[in-house]
């Protein structure tokens, strides 16, 4: 499933409530422009109108809740708005528009409910509706703009979502679900413009009204909705861990209400199945997305965008259960319900979710019978004979050390301070890009976590803070499950106490702050998301106490990588900026290496109250278009100079360093092509060389990728250069010298060429189908809105 299709689904979403407008609130609107339409009535001596709305609504209640919506709705719809015109109900006209639009807009009548928004609009505006507050001009804003979102016209979309926003703070309560209507239609639009991080704010804060405002948050269909939501959203950040807990939110909620025949089901079991998917559990996801379609069929036909996009999700996932299943005969191993291959004879990690137990993991039998075991490193750092082998990744490990500790010791000695202080671990060290192993953890690895503040809270109490986050207890065990778990002791430095979770107890994150590192896969995403089922094996390993390696200087001092910071100081020192360079500001962001950007936006912010840190990072993952596309031209000419036209050049000469050279500069333009195609907004950008293969690698195996085959092609260019260049002495190439190592080569670069202008033309960057990347410089630069000449090549 490609960013297209996830869009698509995203666009689909036909969840009741929060996720249309048009679903909840169409009484209400018809109330207030009812309101005022007879107050215009009674102006002008006329009679009031005769149209019966409640009748209509009534009426359409009832196609629905007997299923027979694909046929049955548009004709009704068609009839109540001759009806309501010629009885003269404003009014009523108004609400059937408003349905027509969500009706239009689930059958993927797209072009027909752009003229229904145009004369929903003119209609209010004779109305008088256009010039004031009123909660019927707030629910047209909103459905027109969901109508043109759907439409993809997102200009006028974000514009008409702009102007509800303005009349809705005059006219909603704040916990009015319109207003969750209004930020979960929103986080759409971000989404499918490719701003996941405004998506994911204004999805939390849907959930938050929709919370506040239910009788019965656990079997509210709108809040089922709102987590799914929020779990497709997630998905796209690559926050995997996080995007199951909100699926699988989202179901329990349908089987506590008992809810399960609701049309709405269906958005839960596809939102459900689409982080299956990229759990690669695809078992599940088959099961999700069957489920889901039988659902639909029943409910809205088989002739809806809802039906195509879940049956092709559901083809897809069949593919890769039996790729998955085929690979594993062929390896002889078996493979899980989940779709994993493992080892023969071996339980499954976690078996499926669907739809029982949303964080389910090993317990009784199943479980882990021995523990891990840890060795620590006590050599020198790059000279360890023996790595550190903590079983745990250094984010997990960070996250669970602010839980435990960092968050209670705020919470007890800066109660004051609790809402304004932002916790996670970003910027340099392999576990702030999630690719730590056991052979990163010989130097600069132990629990640590950021704590960064404003200027003004940084004078007040930074250097105590600091103080007292090195005198936190750093001693910690971990369970056969992988849970980690900090000892309640203080260092002999400490000052004062504070309460901690405990031995032997697991902090269990609210919804809102629930885990979200980055790098979660199927085999850990259950690892801290709850506490430890009775049965489960709490063997733990010896106890470990930090630091587990050396401290390298680089990571000391004015360098030191955890802590406490001022916000602009942190950015400072890994980009030499407080904030990002303005937006107009090309040759600022031209100066800055693709790795800085990614060293100061990576890891995982655990907590950030007042939203200031996450918005300053932010601004350096948001790269003007302009600058994205002088880039995306630059690549195209070094990948066309050094690739396509001196490696050959030099492989002829028989200069075999030349030629490699050549291979290195068209790999390095690649794979910075293949992240800044993909929008380092939504991707992030690709690291310095260490781990640019290991990021290409995450990248490309997303379903979202665009260029998703390069980075192997790239691997495969590396590894036949050493027999290209130097005809394969040495180098195990099997002593068939040079010649089919460079055909392959030069096979692959043209093939990765025709790829990119393919790419090209679907982000309609070109219309030429030239393969010499030279040439498509023009074309992509034609799309650069600025003058400044510094975006442009010579």
């Amino acid at each position: 499933m490609d960013e297209e299709a996830l869009l698509k689904q995203f666009a689909a979403q036909f969840a009741h409530g929060p996720d249309d407008a048009d679903d909840t609130d169409a009484a209400a609107a018809a109330q207030g422009a009812d309101s005022t339409a007879n107050q215009v009535a009674d102006d002008a001596d006329q009679s009031p109108a005769t149209f019966d709305t409640q009748q209509f609504l009534n009426g359409l209640d009832a196609i629905f809740d007997r299923h027979t919506a694909a046929t049955e709705a548009g004709p009704y719809l068609e009839q109540a708005m001759v009806d309501a015109e010629n009885a003269g109900d404003e009014a009523g006209l108004l609400t059937v528009l408003n349905e027509t639009m969500g009706f239009y807009r689930s059958q993927g009548r797209h072009k027909e409910n752009q003229w229904i928004v145009q004369r929903a609009l003119e209609l209010a505006a004779r109305m008088g509706l256009t010039t004031g507050t009123s909660e019927a001009w707030a629910t047209t804003l909103i459905n027109c703009a969901t109508s043109m979102r759907a439409a993809k016209q997102y200009d006028q979309a974000e514009d008409l979502y702009h102007q509800a926003q303005s009349v809705c703070r005059h006219s909603l309560a704040p916990t009015d679900r319109r207003l969750a209507a209004l930020h979960n239609n929103l986080s759409m639009l971000y989404s499918e413009t490719n701003r996941p991080d405004k998506a994911e704010l204004e999805l939390r804060e849907a959930l938050r009204i929709i919370e506040a405002s239910s009788v019965n948050p656990d079997a509210d269909i709108d809040v089922s909705s709102s987590h799914t939501n929020l779990a497709l959203t997630l998905l796209t950040e690559h926050k995997l861990e996080d995007a199951h807990w909100h699926a699988a939110k989202a179901l329990e909620i349908y089987r506590t209400g008992h809810l399960e025949h609701s049309a709405h089901y269906a958005s839960a079991l596809a939102g459900f199945a689409q982080v299956c998917f990229a759990e690669r559990r695809y078992a599940d996801a088959v099961t999700g997305y069957r489920h889901a379609l039988a659902v639909i069929e029943e409910c809205y036909g088989k002739d809806t965008d809802y039906w195509r996009i879940t049956a092709d999700n559901l083809r897809q996932a069949e593919e890769a259960a039996a790729q998955a299943e085929e690979a594993a005969a062929q390896a002889g191993v078996t493979v899980d319900n989940a779709g994993v291959a493992g080892d023969a004879g071996a339980l499954p990690q976690s078996g499926s979710r669907l739809p029982n137990s949303p964080a389910q993991g090993k317990t009784g039998a199943n479980a882990a019978s021995s523990p891990s075991t840890v060795s620590v490193s006590t050599g020198s750092a790059g000279a360890a004979e023996a790595v550190s082998a903590c079983p745990v990744s250094g984010l997990k490990l960070a996250r669970a050390f602010w839980t435990q500790m960092g968050k209670p010791m705020i919470a007890a000695k800066y109660p004051q301070y609790a809402g304004r202080i932002a916790a996670g671990l970003v910027g340099h060290g392999s576990e702030c890009y999630g690719f730590d192993d056991a052979y990163s953890q010989d130097h600069d690895f132990g629990p640590r976590f950021c704590l960064w503040l404003t200027d003004e809270d940084y004078a007040a109490i930074g250097e105590q803070l600091e103080v007292d986050y090195e005198a936190l207890p750093r001693k910690f065990s971990v369970d056969a499950q992988g849970r980690v778990t900090f000892e309640a002791h203080a260092r002999s430095d400490a000052s004062g106490a504070f309460p901690s979770a405990g031995a032997g107890s697991t902090v269990i994150p609210d919804a809102a702050n629930a885990p979200t590192p980055g790098t979660a896969t199927h085999d850990t995403a259950t690892a801290e998301s709850g506490a430890a089922s009775s049965d489960v094996a709490e063997a733990m390993t010896t106890p470990i106490d930090a630091p587990l390696s050396p401290v390298t200087p680089r990571a000391q001092g004015a360098n030191r990588r955890d802590g406490v910071f001022r916000i602009g100081d942190f950015f400072e020192s890994i980009t030499g900026y407080h904030t990002a360079p303005a937006q107009t500001a090309p040759h600022e962001w031209l100066m800055l290496q693709e790795s800085t950007l990614a060293a100061a936006t990576n890891g995982e912010v655990f907590a950030d109250p007042t939203g200031l840190f996450s918005k300053t990072r932010q601004g350096f993952k948001n790269m003007p278009d302009d600058v994205r596309l002088a880039l995306i031209s630059k690549r195209l000419g070094m990948i066309a100079q050094a690739g396509q036209y001196n490696l050959p050049r030099s492989l002829k000469r028989g200069d075999g360093a030349a030629a490699w050279l050549s291979i290195h500069e068209f790999v390095q333009a690649t794979a910075s092509l293949v992240f800044l195609v993909n929008v380092p907004m939504v991707v992030g950008y690709m690291p310095y060389y260490k781990w640019q293969f290991a990021a290409l690698r995450k990248l490309s195996g997303s379903m979202f990728a665009l260029l998703p085959n390069v980075g192997e092609q790239l691997e495969t260019v590396m590894r036949l250069s050493s027999a290209a260049c130097y005809g394969g002495a040495g180098f195990g190439e099997g002593g068939k010298g040079a010649a089919p190592a460079i055909e392959k080569i030069n096979d692959i670069v043209e093939q990765i060429a025709v790829d990119i202008v393919k790419e090209l033309k679907r982000e309609h960057l070109t219309t030429s189908g030239e393969t010499f990347l030279e040439w498509q410089r023009p074309y992509v630069e034609d799309h650069i809105a600025s003058d400044d000449p510094v975006l442009k090549s010579l």
